[in-house]
């Protein structure tokens, strides 16, 4: 951190500060019955890095918030940001050695936590409350309106100012070491690919551990100066709720949640003529189902976003207008990032080919925390290394085919889960399907179909639906009834899971 302040601040705190000076009375925030102005939440902030190092924290220190979405989380995280701290977000929802191997992986030094979650935390962790028990803002961690305390020195746009854990859907997750000057790039990127306004009225509803909630949306939004609402969860009646009362006009969702409203009894009765911008990613959006959504709201524009942890996380957008006879692809890259498909050599291949993407831009993180052979691997020739598979036509638009790790082998051919799964989903009496390969004695690995059905169907049926529209060798040889998918934070679908639990 430097000893002194900077003419060229280039902070994630700073996109706050630079807003709360140019529209220091308009609403930033609003959550609950709570509502900041740009002034008063940028003072909140101030506060809360003075708290975060009178407890002794030093510039670089880890600080991991395990936390439900408040205005508390959002304070935390650019109190941190302002300090030179370093935010590790934690999926609420981990526990026992899961949130332990996080903790400690990241050697953090404080928890920021809610109070109904800290009796999960591991022994010997220092830990401060976000909230207290009736929901409110702890008044030590705010300084009273107008005295905010002006800090000494502050990070640099080269100093991490995060941590993300990737999704650990094939193995132990990774912190990407993520700086000022990364995210900033980031945002910058989204406001100009996802058309962000000051005056939008976007609802957060996704948990904002989660990268995408945070740092495509949040935080873009806040830079332009708009009005913001958070809730605690992506509640479909909440959601139609406040689009049907005209106090949101956009959001963003992975496709299971897009999937759980449009069968909300309100999605087909309520006033939805409000909400003007729709953004979808996470995870694969089956076709079928954004066709049902396009068909509903015709006049809604829809943008896919798409990207890892590793690079902020948005890389590649597919706009509205973008979208007539191109629903599966993922769009191209945004303004800050380069990608490449190139095969297993990391030679490009030519347009119509599937290969691996790979990036390069000033958006990606530094590598992995304490992993340096992991960071090694990824960051190859240049370039990251993404571990998905895709192929790019000849305007550049990106199709994602599958996960290098999640493509099925099966007698030697091989065969894209993502292109059978949205077959599927074409079933009427199909509501949720992960296709994984499963150890076979004649197909090496045999196409398997996990479904969650919505109404009565068999194996026969769904498996002679599919022959009708895919080539044999693809079909599924064998389909499973399950209750529920496993998924991760961000909507996908955990077929290590699967994989292990039926594979046996």
């Amino acid at each position: 951190m430097s000893s002194r302040p900077s003419a060229r601040e280039n902070t994630v705190d700073g996109v706050l500060r630079r807003s709360a000076r140019r529209v220091p009375e308009r609403t930033a925030l609003r959550y609950g019955e709570r509502a900041w102005t740009y002034r008063e939440l940028d003072e909140a902030v101030t506060g809360a890095a003075r708290v975060l190092l009178e407890r002794g924290l030093r510039s670089g220190d880890r600080v991991a918030a395990y936390g439900h979405n408040s205005d508390a989380y959002l304070i935390g995280f650019l109190g941190c940001a302002r300090a030179g701290l370093v935010h590790v977000p934690v999926n609420h929802h981990l526990t026992g050695e899961d949130l332990r191997y996080i903790l400690e992986q990241s050697g953090a030094a404080l928890v920021l936590t809610d109070p109904q979650l800290e009796h999960r935390l591991p022994g010997g962790v220092r830990a401060l409350p976000l909230r207290d028990a009736t929901g409110s803002l702890l008044e030590r961690l705010v300084d009273p309106p107008g005295t905010a305390t002006v800090l000494a020195g502050g990070p640099d746009e080269g100093d991490l100012a995060q941590l993300l854990y990737t999704s650990g859907t094939t193995a132990l997750p990774k912190g990407a070491m993520m700086t000022h000057g990364a995210l900033l790039h980031a945002y910058a990127s989204a406001v100009l690919a996802l058309d962000l306004k000051e005056t939008d009225r976007p609802v957060h509803a996704l948990p904002l551990y989660h990268s995408a909630q945070l740092h495509v949306f949040l935080l873009p939004y806040l830079a332009v100066g708009a009005e913001n609402t958070v809730i605690d969860a992506p509640d479909p009646y909440r959601i139609l709720e406040l689009v049907s009362a005209g106090h949101a006009d956009s959001f963003f969702a992975p496709p299971t949640v897009w999937i759980a409203l449009a069968g909300h009894p309100g999605f087909a009765t309520r006033d939805l003529g409000a909400l003007r911008k729709a953004y979808y990613g996470a995870s694969v959006m089956p076709v079928p189902v954004l066709e049902r959504l396009r068909a509903r709201l015709p006049g809604l524009a829809f943008y896919n976003c798409f990207g890892q942890s590793e690079i902020g996380p948005l890389a590649t957008v597919l706009g509205p207008h973008e979208h007539e006879g191109r629903l599966e692809s993922c769009g191209r890259p945004v303004l800050f990032v380069e990608a490449r498909i190139v095969d297993e050599r990391g030679r490009e291949v030519p347009d119509g080919t599937t290969g691996e993407v790979v990036y390069r831009s000033p958006q990606l993180c530094e590598g992995y925390w304490d992993k340096p052979e992991e960071t090694a691997e990824a960051f190859r020739d240049g370039w990251f290394h993404s571990g998905d598979l895709a192929v790019r036509d000849g305007e550049g638009y990106l199709t994602v085919v599958d996960r290098v790790k999640d493509v099925i082998n099966s007698g030697g051919v091989l065969v894209a889960s993502r292109q059978v799964e949205d077959v599927l989903y074409g079933h009427p009496a199909v509501a949720d399907v992960a296709v994984v390969g499963l150890p076979d004695e004649r197909w090496i690995e045999a196409v398997t179909a996990v479904v969650v059905a919505r109404d009565k169907v068999d194996e026969p049926e769904l498996i002679a639906y599919a022959r009708e529209r895919l080539p044999a060798f693809k079909a599924p040889k064998r389909v499973l009834f399950v209750g529920r998918l496993p998924r991760n934070a961000s909507g996908k679908v955990l077929k290590r899971e699967l994989r292990d639990r039926f594979g046996a």
